[in-house]
């Protein structure tokens, strides 16, 4: 893309257009790589926000047990220890240790299948960069491949292959920068909401203990 009236097309198009086949597939991977971070970014975000409502509703009494939502699932596997009753022999702390572990066994099992895809935002924020430098490595050295073949330094014939390949190092840092702020943010908002409902099962687990079920208490 170049005219010898207005010189080469030094736009970001312009440059992409012009690039190599090696450099344009760089960009085109870091472009789908920030695409897919961005999705996920915005589905975890999602996800956060309406498990967070769940959770406060985890320690109401009357929540419902119906329905696949985290509260209803960790309600029904409390309300399962708890129809058991205590175990002869078992202690009240021992029969509130086990309606809360079948609690925190379910969460732990649900958090884990809800994190799908943040490895991928780590994963771009450590390797976007030197993928874009890859190709900035690669654009540089066609530079001085043209440099050689044409015999000229002058700045309209370095520029477009320079501006070209550093232009791929930007796209590695556009991809990655928003995949790590992403990655921490979700990871921190996972690692809360999990502390949030930690405390909550400890609340159900105390209540649900002190009034075991009749056959239990008629046993004893």
């Amino acid at each position: 893309m170049q005219d010898a009236v207005h010189g080469p097309d030094l736009s970001p198009v312009g440059l992409i257009l012009q690039a190599g086949p090696v450099v344009q597939g760089v960009m085109a991977v870091l472009a789908l790589a920030s695409v897919v971070c961005w999705a996920i970014a915005i589905e975890k975000a999602i996800l956060l926000r309406r498990l967070k409502r769940e959770v406060r509703r985890l320690q109401d009494s009357e929540a419902a047990q119906n329905g696949e939502n985290l509260a209803a699932r960790l309600h029904r596997a409390a309300a399962r220890e708890w129809s058991e009753g205590r175990e002869a022999g078992e202690s009240r702390g021992e029969y509130r240790e086990r309606i809360e572990r079948a609690m925190r066994d379910l969460l732990s099992t649900a958090l884990r299948g809800m994190q799908g895809g943040v490895p991928i935002l780590a994963t771009t924020g450590a390797v976007g960069p030197f993928v874009g430098l890859f190709g900035t490595v690669w654009g540089i050295m066609g530079s001085f491949q043209g440099i050689a073949k044409m015999q000229d330094t002058s700045l309209s014939v370095v520029a477009p292959g320079i501006a070209e390949a550093l232009l791929a190092t930007a796209i590695g840092l556009v991809a990655a920068i928003p995949a790590v702020i992403a990655y921490n943010r979700i990871t921190l908002g996972f690692a809360r909401l999990r502390q949030e409902a930690l405390s909550a099962i400890a609340v159900v687990g105390a209540r649900l203990s002190a009034r075991p079920p009749r056959a239990s208490r008629a046993a004893e």
